[in-house]
């Protein structure tokens, strides 16, 4: 029987298509959004991006669970920015688009230190590590103000020195391109490592570290230079982090905060997939710049979504992706949009209503002098009055009403879809 696919080698020519795209992605984004907010987003889109990359390095990768990792980001911020300062001096003669190597280097001293003595052990007790390490560093942000900045942070300009070919560093637009050049170049670097020996070996200590070592591994020497990779890439992070904001505060840059949101984010976005943690750096962004500006509650949401996810999806956004992709693989998607159309409706209407409770709620607690009226989505709600908590209430219960039952039949239909495309994959097979 006739082949049913074509294989091209030396070069997989999807990949070389994906990669292709992401690169005009990050060349053409702030020519589609040329706003400087979104200018601002896109270039802490592009340093977040390498960060969740490196954090899922330690989570995805090597099943290592960590709640330090914004000290080795933060110490490549202060380490770099200081390194900027120096230069901007006439003492240090490095030009600032090396500067984001500087920080890698000292995220990579660092990891170096203190890495060997936090991957002696795994699973909780390599949780709990991390975690004290990480208040440690934070504490003593504040005992050494010289170094730390204090409460104020350490500011530098980024704009020294003889422009390079008329680039100065001065524009965020220019800002931007060096975070996407860096962007590109640390996630190539950190795909590639997936391929590795190195980085295979990792999985294996992930999901049985017992069998690793009866075939002659060193499962400690394999975290420890994991943790030292990572340390690396999450310093060149810190470092385009602080190139774009020429300050870093103090304790705030390395606090155990700082790491939960690598951590949530990047587990929403989906720690089991490479390209999740890129998800999982944009919604970051999103959540702290968007939704922190339009809600008092966002966090309330953030921690809903969390949950949701946890219990419904914990593949994260990307595993929802990819069963979808497997769908349209085998011709099955077309039959599920009439449900995805009515969940999306129906969990809208229950939203709104929730959200409507909620912003009354917080609107009572921390705006009461201001009147009980307040603007919601356009509209115009009276925390005091019966008739706007009980249309949200009635939202509420209808969508959530309706959400369950639609939700059953999407169920049914997706059952039968996964057995059809068992039946199908069983019969190429014995083809």
């Amino acid at each position: 029987m006739a082949a049913t696919h074509y294989r091209f080698k030396p070069w997989n020519v999807g990949r070389f298509i994906v990669w292709t795209l992401f690169a005009l992605l990050l060349i053409a984004a702030p020519q589609l959004f040329a706003s400087s907010l979104a200018l601002t987003m896109l270039s802490q889109m592009g340093y977040l991006i390498i960060i969740c990359l490196s954090y899922n390095m330690l989570l995805g990768q090597g099943g290592m669970l960590s709640f330090g990792h914004a000290v080795y980001t933060g110490l490549g911020s202060f380490i770099a920015i200081h390194a900027i300062n120096l230069a901007g001096a006439g003492q240090l003669p490095i030009p600032l688009p090396f500067m984001p190597l500087v920080g890698g280097l000292a995220g990579l001293f660092f990891a170096v230190l203190l890495g060997y003595v936090t991957t002696k052990k795994s699973g909780t007790t390599f949780a709990m590590i991390t975690l004290g390490i990480g208040e440690l560093i934070a504490a003593m942000a504040l005992m050494f103000p010289e170094f730390f900045g204090g409460e104020g942070g350490v500011t530098t300009n980024r704009v020294y020195g003889q422009a390079l070919w008329g680039i100065s560093f001065g524009p965020a637009i220019e800002v931007y391109y060096l975070i996407a050049v860096y962007c590109f170049a640390c996630t190539a670097a950190m795909f590639a490592f997936t391929g590795t020996p190195l980085g295979r070996i990792l999985n294996a200590v992930r999901d049985n570290p017992e069998r690793v070592e009866f075939i002659g591994y060193d499962t400690q020497r394999v975290r420890y230079l994991a943790f030292c990779i990572a340390g690396f890439f999450a310093g060149v992070g810190g470092a385009l982090a602080a190139i774009n904001f020429e300050i870093v505060t103090g304790a705030d840059s390395v606090s155990m905060v700082r790491s939960g949101g690598y951590l949530l984010f990047t587990f929403l976005g989906g720690a089991t997939f490479f390209f999740g943690p890129i998800i999982g750096a944009v919604l970051l962004v999103l959540a702290s710049v968007l939704l922190s500006e339009l809600t008092k509650a966002w966090l309330l949401y953030l921690g809903l979504v969390f949950l949701f996810m946890v219990m419904y999806a914990p593949g994260g956004v990307a595993s929802l992706i990819m069963m979808n992709l497997r769908l349209a693989k085998y011709g099955k998607l077309g039959r599920l949009w009439p449900s995805y159309l009515a969940l999306a409706g129906t969990g809208l209407t229950a939203l709104l209503g929730a959200a409507a409770m909620v912003e009354m709620g917080y609107h009572l607690q921390l705006n009461a002098a201001l009147g009980p009226e307040l603007p919601f989505l356009g509209a115009s709600l009276n925390a005091r009055g019966l008739t706007s908590w009980f249309g949200a209430g009635f939202a509420l219960v209808t969508g959530v009403g309706l959400f369950e039952l639609c939700r059953r039949q999407f169920l049914q239909q997706w059952g039968e879809s996964q057995e059809e495309i068992e039946r199908e994959s069983k019969r190429t097979e014995a083809m």
